[in-house]
């Protein structure tokens, strides 16, 4: 068993080779000016070298925003390539959605002083961006070669932002995270809501507050419903054109808070939570038995102590 389990890491590892550790960037257009790369929707692994986040860039009359960084050097430099392709405008600035490894480890190809953060963010990846990218190395190796934090050097708020001629709202929410940032381009009517939502793909829960995370699926979904809103780019899986993927992403949060109160109030130990079969909507669900596994371990102990009397 060990020597085929060496076999296939070796494998992944020459086939990572062997592309040169090409992630194969396509900028798809959402709307006018408006790009998104969409990744896979599996867990890291060697073979995908870490490509299962989407990022994307908007084009504006005087530069490039960008939508999050990727998950290693490789990745961001490999970006700024593919948007190099569609435009020879600068970047005037990269906004970091939140800091999960996928969405800030790119960082290095752009000018820290030209990216940009929430403040909870930026301290986030200060404190724990190092044990991040040693974990994601771990998990999809040399594609990580070279890799380094870099902490955005420019704190951004909730609120209106008119940056290389178009005009953003930036939409500061938590839930998914303690400090999540979602991103309204008003002039093309473009959503980019993080992780905060997915879309066919289970949602990841490392640092969820499922409450918080909630309200601020209301918030987004209330744009959608706005007369200019024309599409939505989720932090993994396909860009819509609705709100759906913000209504599918509800469900399973709400699903993970009642089979994780429910278990607690009978007493059931995580074991026995783990046991529980998939819900027929979710069965089919890209990656959902490996995350509820995790949702478990994350959201379970905090269920349990309410069962017992409340937070202490």
């Amino acid at each position: 068993m060990k020597r085929w389990a060496g076999l296939c890491l070796g494998l992944a590892a020459g086939f990572a080779a062997a592309a040169g550790f090409d992630y194969r960037l396509a900028p798809r257009p959402v709307a006018d000016g408006v790009y998104a790369f969409v990744g896979l929707t599996e867990d890291f692994s060697e073979k995908n070298g870490g490509n299962i986040v989407n990022t994307g860039f908007i084009v504006g009359d005087g530069g490039v925003v960008v939508i999050d960084t990727g998950p290693s050097l490789r990745y961001g430099r490999q970006m700024r390539e593919a948007i190099g392709r569609v435009t020879p405008q600068p970047v005037a600035l990269a906004i970091v959605t939140h800091h999960h490894p996928d969405h800030f480890l790119g960082g290095q190809a752009y000018d820290a002083a030209a990216t940009g953060a929430l403040a909870a963010t930026r301290d986030g990846i200060a404190a724990d961006g190092n044990a991040f990218a040693e974990n994601l190395f771990r998990l999809t190796g040399d594609w990580m070669k070279g890799t380094e934090v870099v902490v955005p050097g420019r704190t951004l708020a909730g609120g209106r932002l008119d940056v290389a001629g178009r005009r953003l709202r930036l939409i500061e929410l938590a839930g998914h995270t303690g400090a999540d940032l979602a991103v309204y381009d008003e002039t093309s009517g473009v959503l980019f809501a993080g992780d905060l939502v997915f879309n066919d793909r289970a949602p990841t829960t490392p640092h969820a507050d499922p409450a918080r995370w909630l309200a601020a699926l209301d918030t987004l979904e209330a744009i959608t419903r706005e007369p200019g809103f024309r599409a939505l780019v989720p932090g993994h899986g396909q860009v819509a054109g609705d709100a759906a993927p913000i209504r599918r992403t509800r469900a399973w949060l709400q699903w993970l808070q009642r089979t994780m109160a429910e278990a607690a109030q009978a007493g059931l130990d995580s074991n026995e939570v783990l046991a529980r079969p998939l819900p027929p909507e979710f069965a089919d669900l890209p990656v959902a038995a490996s995350e509820f596994r995790r949702s478990v371990g994350h959201l379970f102990p905090a269920a349990e102590r309410a069962a017992l009397g409340g937070e202490r």
